[in-house]
């Protein structure tokens, strides 16, 4: 009777962990086909420049060489009608000199600072609202300091698409690729959230963007009082904002390569696992909606992994369960060599057969050791 009882158990087992991967591949799968799928296919529409005036806002501590090196090119952008409002946060280094040496040479340039003492209260998201405030434009551009416009046709693409009932833009905002396996998970992460995050505002379900590459109406920052809900958060200057701002209808997606920009990547694990946490932070604040969906890509994914590893092992229906992950595996390929494509990436897909089962890991374990520590860190 015993061994019956072993033999029943392990039979049941089997047909739970069956199902667990049936339903976590039906998860996977439908993702890439239905809704991954959609970026590499959507063929946005390309509105011309209205000519109107653009504010683009830079918040910078302590970038005086990224400052040096990266705000001329945004400076000597091709558009009629610009101004770049640079808002030094509190700065011990030499960014005012450097800001006052540019802006006698730039005439597009202004710059307004961030008291110490009053830094101490808050973090970038009271540099950004001071450079909202001091904006002359309606139409307002978000970079970082560290980042560079991919061509001098960025400030014109990005702007374009705020016409007619379009006031949120999501660009794309990449990382330089250089060597060492961290810098291809840097990219290959940047990558996959681009074309999760582009694919949802496509369908009309936009949940984030990113402050690297971001642009809005001004108005629209003030009507919705800011960032008043979320003002105690260190993050959420980009993504909260655009997950309770984004409409089915008010958001556009620009991909065009001249659109694009570029950012330094962390060189050190730690830096970026940091950075990780602050952004991961922002996640239980998102819409109902959008905090399930990410949550079942995560979770369905590590059920996926789980599943496979001991159905492989252990169950009768070993070639079953190897010919379904086979075909995911190549929808997975495919779709994602296809947004890699329009991002103009390239060298991460080899790489992403082992960083997709180790992601949502690593993001995991960022988020429960967040839940842990103290508030106190800098966006910075």
């Amino acid at each position: 009777m015993e061994i019956r009882a072993i033999i029943g158990d392990t039979h049941l087992l089997h047909w739970i962990l069956l199902t667990l991967f049936l339903v976590a591949f039906l998860i996977q799968w439908t993702r890439y086909v239905f809704v991954y799928l959609k970026f590499p296919l959507y063929k946005p529409p390309v509105s011309a420049s209205s000519g109107q005036g653009v504010s683009v806002i830079i918040c910078a501590r302590n970038e005086e060489q990224n400052l040096e090196r990266f705000l001329p090119l945004i400076l000597e952008q091709e558009h009629p009608n610009f101004e770049v409002v640079v808002v030094n946060d509190a700065s011990t280094d030499l960014t005012e000199d450097l800001l006052i040496k540019l802006a006698s040479k730039y005439k597009q340039l202004r710059y307004t600072s961030v008291p110490k003492n009053d830094r101490q209260k808050s973090g970038k998201k009271l540099a950004l609202t001071l450079g909202l405030k001091s904006a002359r434009f309606e139409q307002v551009l978000l970079t970082d300091a560290d980042c560079y416009p991919k061509s001098r046709q960025w400030l014109k693409c990005m702007s374009s698409g705020l016409s007619g009932d379009k006031r949120i833009v999501l660009g794309y905002g990449a990382y330089e690729r250089r060597k060492g396996i961290l810098n291809a998970l840097i990219r290959y992460e940047t990558v996959f959230t681009a074309i999760q995050y582009f694919s949802y505002a496509i369908k009309g379900q936009a949940y984030m963007g990113v402050g690297r590459n971001l642009a809005y109406d001004k108005s629209l920052f003030f009507e919705n009082k800011g960032f008043a809900r979320h003002y105690h958060l260190l993050s959420g200057d980009d993504d909260l904002f655009v997950n309770e701002n984004s409409t089915a209808t008010n958001t556009h997606v620009e991909y065009r390569p001249e659109a694009f920009t570029c950012s330094l990547p962390k060189t050190s694990l730690a830096a970026w696992l940091k950075q990780k946490k602050r952004h991961i932070s922002t996640g239980s604040h998102y819409r109902r909606s959008s905090r399930f969906r990410l949550g079942l890509e995560w979770f369905s994914r590590i059920i996926l992994y789980v599943t496979l590893i001991w159905l492989s092992i252990t169950s009768p229906w070993l070639w079953l369960v190897l010919s379904l992950f086979g075909v995911l595996l190549v929808s997975r390929l495919v779709v994602f060599k296809m947004g890699m494509r329009c991002l103009e990436e390239k060298h991460l897909l080899l790489p992403s057969l082992l960083f997709d089962p180790v992601m949502p890991l690593i993001m995991g374990i960022i988020w429960l050791t967040g839940l842990f520590e103290t508030k106190h860190q800098t966006w910075s």
